[in-house]
């Protein structure tokens, strides 16, 4: 099994390299390079993509598109990183994972508030990871489970807060990248996760709130503890029809 990790900075996928034993090849690309990890099983590449949706989706995509072109594509494909937690559902430090990756401010604003590019006839605001794959992930971790909003802007207000868990109910984590991440894994029809660990509260910056070290070291024992369940994984099962018909609902 063949893994691309995509996290935004080197830090954080520094943080996901310490999960594995012994040392990294480096495989460069066009714009960037792969930290390859071989030890553990399953093939991880590690990528530092990017901040942001855009620059994520592209770094994403460049290594896709490489993976398919040398003959060796993907399997899966983790946006993984920091992230600031919906208190009081995700405290600082703890896991997050993805049963929805959704695009919180792509869309337009009009005098009834805001309005989702879906609802505009255009294309896509959310991804739904493997849902079994997230239940099996979330056991063995101990992540909680719920929405991770991909945003432009990082929240700096209880009222922006207010509103995106007004809109976006089941919302557990905010970060920058997962809709980008997943956007470029869904146009290579390969399945997509977004694990975060949870380094600040969304809403208002207070810098020294931040527990930036205590969620990266959460970040590194979650992904030592992925190995067992992905490697015993069928990405070609299909989620179960009453599961696929509650998210064709969402």
């Amino acid at each position: 099994m063949r893994i691309l990790v995509a996290t935004a900075v080197p830090a954080e996928r520094d943080a996901v390299a310490r999960a594995f034993p012994g040392p990294c090849t480096e495989v460069p690309l066009p714009t960037a390079s792969l930290h390859r990890h071989t030890a553990s099983g399953p093939v991880y590449d590690l990528l530092a993509a990017g901040v942001g949706p855009a620059l994520a989706a592209a770094s994403t995509a460049a290594a896709l598109t490489a993976g398919v072109l040398g003959g060796t594509p993907y399997d899966l494909v983790v946006s993984a990183g920091i992230a600031g937690g919906f208190q009081p559902g995700a405290p600082l430090g703890s896991l997050v994972l993805a049963e929805a990756i959704t695009a919180a401010d792509l869309g337009a604003e009009t005098p009834a508030g805001f309005v989702p590019v879906t609802d505009l006839g255009f294309g896509t605001v959310t991804h739904h990871p493997p849902k079994a794959l997230v239940d099996l992930l979330a056991a063995a971790t101990g992540a909680r489970t719920g929405t991770v909003l991909t945003v432009s802007t990082v929240t700096g207000s209880a009222e922006r807060a207010a509103e995106l868990r007004t809109r976006h109910p089941d919302a557990l984590a905010e970060a920058m990248e997962g809709f980008g991440v997943a956007e470029a894994a869904a146009a290579h029809t390969t399945p997509v996760l977004e694990l975060r660990a949870v380094s600040n509260p969304v809403g208002p910056r207070d810098r020294a709130a931040w527990r930036i070290g205590d969620a990266l070291t959460a970040l590194t024992g979650a992904f030592g503890k992925l190995t067992p369940v992905l490697e015993s994984w069928d990405r070609h099962e299909p989620d179960e029809p009453q599961e696929q018909h509650e998210r064709q609902e969402r």
